[in-house]
C-alpha cells in the first residue's frame, strides 16, 4: 500500500488531527514528520477531547502504531506527559505502539530560554513564536550542534552532551541578551531521567516504515502546522522552522518518493491564523466574533497550544490554490462548515488586486502580501443546522454551492466535510 500524507493547507489549526483520526481507522502506522510541541491536534471522541502535541493523533485508535519521525524536534518532558495522559484515558502506549526516530532532535530548557530571549529582543518585530524552543532546536540541528534522540541510548555520552549544550547556550544568553544562565548539571540530571524512560522507544523508524510499505501495510503521514507556515514556501519570515508541506513528509520520515499515494490537504471553510504576519482576507468586528466563538468549547478559534485567540477571515482561494500546487494535493478536506451557518452572504476571496492590477495567482509566493487586496465573490448562505447531516445531497443548497465553488476554483475535489467536532460528524463529498 502507498504512503498517504495529510497536510494543512492554511496557517495550521485546520483540523488535521480529527482528519488523521478518521483516516487512521484503516491505517497500520500513523507517522508525525515535522515540527514540535508548538503544534496542537485536537480530536473529540464520545465527548472526550484529546489535545495532542507530539504523539500522532491516530494512536487513539487501538490498532495503528504511532511513529515520531526524524523531522520532529522533541521535548522529552512534553512527550512523557502526553504518554501518561493517553494512558490515563485508556489508550495503550508502549514500545510496541510508539516508535521514535533515533535521528529526531531534542528540545532542551536552554532552547526554550533562548527562544524567549530572542523573541523579547525583537520587540515590535516579534514573530509570535510559541516560545517552546522550536526555532532554536532546529537552529542547533542545522548548525550541527543538536542532540539527537539516539544520544539517550548511552547515559554517559548523553549527560556530557547536555552539559556542553547548556554551557554553550548560556554564553549566548549572557553575552547577547543579558538573560539568566541555566544550571548545566541540573538540566543533565533531569534529562537523564527522561532518557531512561524513552530509550526503549527509540529506533530506526525509516526502516520500520519502509518494511511496512513493502509488506503492503498502510502508512499515514501526519503533518503539523500548515503550508503557509513552511520555512521555504510560507509567509516568510512569519513561518515555522520546518517543512510542513507534503515533500517534507518524505524527508521527515526517511522515505523515497515512489511510495506516495494520496496527498490530502485540510482547510477550514474560512481562514484563520495565530500570531503575526500577513492576512489579506482578515475580518474584524461582529462577523469575526461569530467565526471565532467565545472560547468556551474546543471547537472555538483559540490556539490548542497557546490558547491565543485566532485571527479569522473569509476563505482565501488564492492561497488555497497555492497550497494545492506546492503540495500536489489530490484532494481536500473541508472542516468547520457548520460554523458558516447563519452568515449572509458568504464571501470567498477569489483573487487579489494591487494598484489596479488583478492577480489570480501569487507573483512571488506569499512572503510579501503587502499592498494586495482581496477580490471577493459573494455566495448565498444557509440557516439550516448541518451538524446531523451525513450525506452530501442532504446539505443545504447554499452549502453545496459553496463546496462546488471551492472545487471549481481550486481544481481539486473536496472528499470530506466536517460539520461538527465529533469523530462521526463528517459528510463524504
Amino acid at each position: 500500500m502507498p504512503l498517504d500524507i495529510v497536510v494543512g493547507a492554511q496557517w495550521g489549526d485546520e483540523g488535521k488531527g480529527r482528519v488523521v483520526d478518521l483516516l487512521a481507522a484503516r491505517a497500520d502506522f500513523v507517522a508525525r514528520f515535522n515540527g514540535g510541541d508548538n503544534a496542537g491536534h485536537t480530536v473529540t471522541v464520545a465527548g472526550q477531547t484529546f489535545k495532542l502535541h507530539l504523539i500522532p493523533s491516530g494512536v487513539i485508535h487501538p490498532e495503528p502504531v504511532g511513529v515520531i519521525g526524524n523531522g520532529v524536534v522533541l521535548s522529552p518532558e512534553i512527550l512523557l506527559q502526553e504518554m501518561e495522559t493517553l494512558r490515563a484515558a485508556g489508550v495503550v502506549i508502549n514500545p510496541q505502539r510508539l516508535r521514535i526516530s533515533h535521528a529526531a532532535h531534542l528540545i532542551t530548557p536552554a532552547h526554550r530560554a533562548l527562544d524567549k530571549a530572542q523573541e523579547a529582543a525583537r520587540g515590535q518585530a516579534a514573530i509570535g513564536t510559541t516560545l517552546r524552543g522550536i526555532g532554536p532546536a532546529y537552529t542547533s540541528k542545522v548548525t550541527r550542534h543538536g542532540i539527537r534522540a539516539e544520544s539517550m541510548l548511552d547515559q554517559e555520552i548523553f549527560a556530557e552532551a547536555i552539559k556542553t549544550h547548556v554551557e554553550e547556550v548560556n554564553q549566548q544568553l549572557i553575552a547577547l541578551y543579558g538573560a539568566m544562565p541555566l544550571d548545566p548539571t541540573a538540566v543533565a540530571a533531569e534529562y537523564a531521567g527522561y532518557a531512561q524512560q524513552l530509550a526503549p522507544y527509540i529506533g530506526d523508524v525509516s526502516s520500520v516504515l519502509s518494511c511496512a510499505l513493502g509488506r503492503g501495510q498502510r502508512v499515514l503521514a501526519e503533518g503539523a502546522q500548515g503550508t503557509l507556515l513552511d520555512l521555504d514556501h510560507g509567509t516568510y519570515p512569519f513561518v515555522t522552522s520546518s517543512n510542513p508541506t507534503a515533500p517534507g513528509a518524505l524527508v521527515g520520515l526517511g522515505l523515497g518518493v515512489g511510495c506516495v499515494g494520496r496527498i490530502i490537504g485540510v482547510t477550514k471553510a474560512f481562514q484563520t491564523r495565530v500570531g503575526a504576519g500577513p492576512f489579506p482576507t482578515e475580518l474584524f468586528g461582529e462577523t469575526a466574533g461569530r467565526l471565532r466563538g467565545s472560547g468556551n468549547n474546543p471547537w472555538d478559534e483559540y490556539g490548542t497550544t497557546t490558547g491565543r485567540p485566532r485571527r479569522v477571515g473569509w476563505l482565501d482561494l488564492v492561497l488555497l490554490r497555492y497550497a494545492v500546487r506546492i503540495n500536489g494535493l489530490t484532494e481536500l478536506v473541508l472542516t468547520k462548515l457548520d460554523i458558516l451557518t447563519g452568515l449572509h452572504p458568504l464571501r470567498l476571496g477569489i483573487a487579489y488586486q494591487r494598484k489596479g492590477q488583478p492577480y489570480l495567482e501569487l507573483p512571488l509566493g506569499p512572503g510579501d502580501l503587502s499592498g494586495f487586496e482581496p477580490v471577493y465573490e459573494n455566495l448565498p448562505g444557509w440557516d439550516e443546522d448541518v451538524q446531523a447531516i451525513r450525506k452530501l445531497v442532504d446539505l443545504p443548497v447554499g452549502a453545496r454551492a459553496y463546496i462546488r465553488k471551492i472545487e471549481e476554483l481550486c481544481n481539486v475535489p473536496v472528499r470530506l466535510i466536517s460539520v461538527g467536532p465529533e469523530r462521526d460528524q463528517v459528510v463524504e463529498g
